[in-house]
């Protein structure tokens, strides 16, 4: 959505507010429900951090101002009827005032929350960077450096290799995740992401038919 279509929407339905579900960019999940002014949305699009019209207190409120956890919004877009807003937003750390990825919890099982866990295991990883809680090994490994990091994703590489291999396919499978954990850990020392990656898989599948 641009900022002239602000203009467009249908204003005057609820007092001038429009309700905002918020959805995970990366993953589909559906992270919260809330509100939004003409002020809001322009924030929204002019910043892109997901700002809201609080109802109870009467002003608007960006997500993430006091506990850090902002979602930085990709793109909005209004339904059919022009009165309710869609917001694709990539979240940084949980959603939720309770600690959950989502406010209406993170037990939704879906066919796609395997792969969906890797777009959460992103925002853990963006939130341990961002807290740096004592004893967190993404902390310690996140210090160390790039260099330490493209390490471990080789160390990880040769292990997958050797289980193939040599071990059964519960050891397979385990070190897959260890590689797949170092991997987004590695990509984020880049700014870019395990999104990207699939990104770039469909484009080829496109490509090649």
């Amino acid at each position: 959505m641009k900022l002239e279509q602000v203009t467009t929407l249908d204003w005057d339905k609820n007092d001038g507010l429009l309700p905002a579900i918020v959805q995970d960019a990366r993953s589909g999940q559906v992270l919260m429900l809330a509100y939004m002014n003409r002020e809001a949305l322009r924030i929204t699009l002019a910043e892109k951090r997901a700002t809201f019209f609080s109802r109870s207190r009467n002003k608007l409120w960006t997500k993430g101002e006091s506990s850090g956890h902002w979602l930085h919004v990709v793109d909005v877009a209004a339904d059919c009827d022009q009165d309710t807003l869609l917001v694709l937003a990539n979240p940084e750390g949980p959603t939720c005032h309770t600690g959950t990825q989502s406010c209406f919890g993170d037990e939704v099982e879906t066919d796609a929350a395997g792969l969906s866990f890797l777009m959460r295991l992103e925002s853990v990883i963006a939130q341990r960077i961002s807290e740096l809680p004592q004893g967190s090994y993404t902390a310690r490994l996140w210090s160390e450096g790039p260099t330490r990091i493209a390490q471990k994703v080789g160390e990880e590489g040769v292990e997958v290799a050797l289980a193939a291999v040599t071990q059964d396919d519960e050891r397979l499978i385990g070190e897959s995740a260890d590689l797949l954990y170092h991997l987004a850990l590695l990509l984020k020392s880049r700014n870019l992401s395990l999104t990207q990656a699939v990104s770039e898989l469909e484009q080829r599948h496109k490509v090649s038919g």
